[in-house]
């Protein structure tokens, strides 16, 4: 039986030769898999792949498409916010049943799916991840979890429910209609390219809506810019300091980030 994956970018566009290289990865590797990208991943309007209305009508037209089994997120990139509310507002009923896959920005999409109880939202790697070092076992990770194989999950999941972020991400989702409940959940968390300072503040933000989850882990935050002088501490540092100081359990590190190592998180119970 074959899998149906239609993919699309609710923020910036991938470069034609990394949806080249998906494809063929996936023809000659994974027959029962059917991959199919949406021509709007393609678009280019400034830093979005197609203005709002375009990309949202493409992950509608995916996500209210009966024939489609799961939706895999393109690219990352800003850009679900701006369409999130209308995109909720219209998934019809063969949305119900689909898995929703990625990350980064498109986490926004992910907890307003979550919060709605809409679909299984998943974090994995996206398909332009495909030209990071080690970027074809990253989809091969993805395409793995479509087939019925789940050694891609992050390995640390246990008997809880559990969410991953980007931390930037989750911290302008909280306090909006979007943000999905998230008591006794563990939260993982990642980021990218933010100073640490941005890291401490965020943490700061997050902390004191998040009292009432069962636990934090720390993915990876990479790509720090370097700062006009040493902050003082690392991330790990930033996030035991604010979860001691809100109460909130932290559980150590996470297998996830903006990397080709970044491992699997269904949402929910795993």
């Amino acid at each position: 039986m074959t899998t149906r994956i239609a993919l699309c970018c609710p923020g910036k566009p991938i470069l034609r030769e990394r949806a080249e290289a998906v494809l063929e990865l996936a023809a000659s590797e994974y027959p029962d898999l059917e991959l199919e990208f949406h021509p709007q991943c393609f678009a280019e309007h400034g830093h979005f792949a197609g203005d709002d209305a375009m990309r949202l009508a493409a992950f509608l037209d995916l996500a209210n498409d009966p024939r489609v089994d799961a939706v895999w997120f393109a690219m990352g990139g800003y850009g679900s916010n701006r369409i999130v509310a209308d995109a909720m507002a219209e998934l019809g009923e063969a949305a119900q049943g689909k898995t929703y896959l990625g990350y980064s920005d498109c986490g926004t999409l992910l907890g307003a799916l979550y919060r709605n109880g809409i679909g299984k939202p998943v974090h994995g790697p996206l398909a332009g991840d495909i030209r990071r070092e080690g970027g074809e076992d990253a989809v091969r990770r993805v395409l793995d979890w479509f087939s019925g194989d789940e050694q891609g999950r992050e390995e640390g999941l246990d008997h809880r429910p559990a969410v991953a972020f980007n931390l930037m991400t989750l911290a302008m989702l909280v306090g909006t209609e979007f943000m999905p409940d998230l008591a006794d959940h563990v939260v993982l968390v990642e980021e990218v390219a933010e100073h640490l300072y941005a890291v401490d503040r965020l943490f700061f933000h997050i902390a004191q809506h998040l009292k009432d989850i069962a636990a934090i882990r720390l993915g990876r935050v990479s790509e720090v810019p370097e700062n006009d002088r040493p902050f003082g501490y690392n991330a790990e540092e930033i996030a035991l300091h604010w979860c001691t100081k809100s109460g909130i359990p932290y559980l150590g590190r996470a297998d996830i980030g903006h990397d080709a190592a970044n491992r699997i998180v269904p949402f929910g119970l795993a």
